[in-house]
């Protein structure tokens, strides 16, 4: 029997497996495809948040190794503005990275730390009892589960058969995407985007290296089931029909289509079956979101439901996960909902994104939308307290090294100035680090597994409660 069942060894899957297994979770992922569905090497980015994680997990110099650092500016509805100076991170750009890349190195990430993966075994059913979940395959085996995760993306199997209501708005317009070579000189494609930029945000020509371009273009339609791939001549009709011209695109490395379909689950958690990732919300790829959303998800619900499986966590920590990654979600909806709106090269919503083009040139417009879209503004509702509690620590130089090193084993950390606190009776869960030097405008403070502040303060009794509310109760004695 496994701890959890995770069906989907995507992004969000493999991340959260590999969470779990830092607290020895005996962790199954479940993979539908034998092999990746597609040549398609469509580039993603990490944003700012994502990439804090990824250093957290020890993951970013291998990953840095395969992407290209982008400026975070100009991200919100493609609109061109400067990064702005001074944004509160060590990771003040975006990364670039293929798809199948980050996916791979999740997935060797997860199974290096114990993680079993097993491709080619799609979910069918389950059923759930009170112990917990029976996952039959769709060959009719049947394995045996405490939890079951779905992380099986925007066709979830899993959501599909726990009934929950997946609400929101079907695809209105709908995009074409690809990679191919071009027959026209650098000089003849800028002048002509330029030129149609100008009305529609929507249509990019930009190089991609090696002679290949990627070219988005809205598409003639919009078609509920995309399930029939576009081709090139899909491409160079629209082209034509936008822009006079096909440019001679030839040669397609891939070609894809998306649509701006909307939706987030109304329930993230039914009894023993959760929901992460594309699963529990679906949005347009508007400032390149989704992926880091979900491997967020991940590492919010892993050392939760780690917790939960060992029995220290207090009672309502798992259903945290729900409470503060819902919200999460129905903000990037909104905002997606926003920027496609602002694409649209009807007067009104011209008009609207020619005013706010004008705000953005004040720096805190600016900075409060990057700091949307790269995730580093949320702030979980932790109760009452300094403006710091429930929000994100950035990475701090400390006399034992970097901050984020102290979290790569998903554990809990205290902080602090003082030299006076103890959580010892936390420490099979809980770090210290006594540091009076380091750079904080408070006496100590308490680091979820995550990297969001759980507590300030700096009298023992608080700090008990505190680690008492996240971690559960003491242990009879120190380790």
């Amino acid at each position: 029997m496994f701890d959890v069942i995770i069906a989907g060894c995507g992004p969000t899957g493999a991340m959260l497996a590999a969470e779990l297994r830092l607290h020895d979770v005996r962790v199954l992922v479940l993979e539908k495809e034998s092999e990746p569905v597609s040549s398609i090497v469509r580039v993603v980015s990490l944003h700012v948040r994502s990439l804090e994680l990824m250093a957290m997990r020890g993951l970013l110099d291998r990953i840095l190794e395969r992407g290209r650092q982008r400026p975070v500016g100009g991200v919100f509805a493609a609109i061109a503005t400067p990064t702005p100076e001074g944004l509160d991170s060590a990771y003040t750009y975006q990364l670039g990275i293929p798809q199948p890349v980050i996916d791979r190195l999740l997935e060797e990430h997860a199974i290096e730390l114990g993680a079993q993966v097993r491709s080619g075994c799609a979910v069918a059913g389950f059923e759930q009892d009170d112990e917990g979940v029976t996952v039959e395959l769709a060959g009719g085996e049947r394995v045996r589960s405490r939890y079951l995760v779905g992380c099986d993306g925007a066709r979830s199997t899993v959501r599909t058969l726990l009934g929950v209501g997946f609400p929101g708005e079907p695809a209105r317009t709908e995009t074409l995407m690809g990679e191919m070579a071009v027959g026209v000189s650098q000089e003849e494609i800028v002048a002509k985007v330029t030129e149609i930029r100008a009305t529609n945000a929507v249509f990019s020509l930009r190089p991609f290296g090696e002679g290949v371009y990627s070219v988005v273009v809205p598409a003639a339609g919009v078609r509920e089931d995309r399930t029939e791939p576009p081709t090139l001549e899909d491409f160079q009709q629209q082209l034509r029909a936008i822009a006079g011209t096909d440019f001679g695109v030839h040669s397609p490395r891939w070609l894809s289509r998306f649509g701006d379909a909307t939706r987030l689950v109304e329930r993230y958690r039914v009894g023993r079956v959760l929901l992460a990732g594309d699963a529990a919300h679906i949005h347009p790829p508007a400032g390149g979101q989704g992926l880091n959303l979900g491997v967020q998800d991940a590492v919010n619900l892993g050392w939760k439901l780690a917790g939960q499986i060992h029995g220290w966590a207090p009672q309502t920590l798992l259903d945290s996960y729900q409470t503060e990654r819902h919200p999460v979600a129905a903000e990037v909806l909104d905002n997606t909902r926003a920027q496609v709106e602002l694409a649209s090269t009807e007067p009104g919503p011209q008009a609207v994104r020619r005013l706010l083009t004008e705000l953005m040139d004040f720096d805190e417009v600016n900075r409060y939308l990057i700091e949307k879209i790269t995730a580093t503004d949320i702030r979980y509702d932790f109760g009452p307290g300094p403006d710091l509690l429930g929000r994100r620590l950035p990475d701090l130089d400390l006399k034992q090294g970097r901050l984020y090193d102290r979290l790569r084993q998903g554990r809990g950390l205290v902080l602090d100035r003082t030299g006076r606190l103890t959580a010892d009776h936390w420490s099979d869960r809980v770090d210290i680090i006594t540091d009076p030097t380091a750079a904080l405008d408070v006496p100590a403070l308490l680091l979820r597994p995550d990297g969001y502040i759980a507590w300030i303060g700096e009298h023992q009794q608080d700090l008990n409660a505190q680690l008492s509310r996240w971690f559960g109760e003491p242990a009879n004695s120190p380790r």
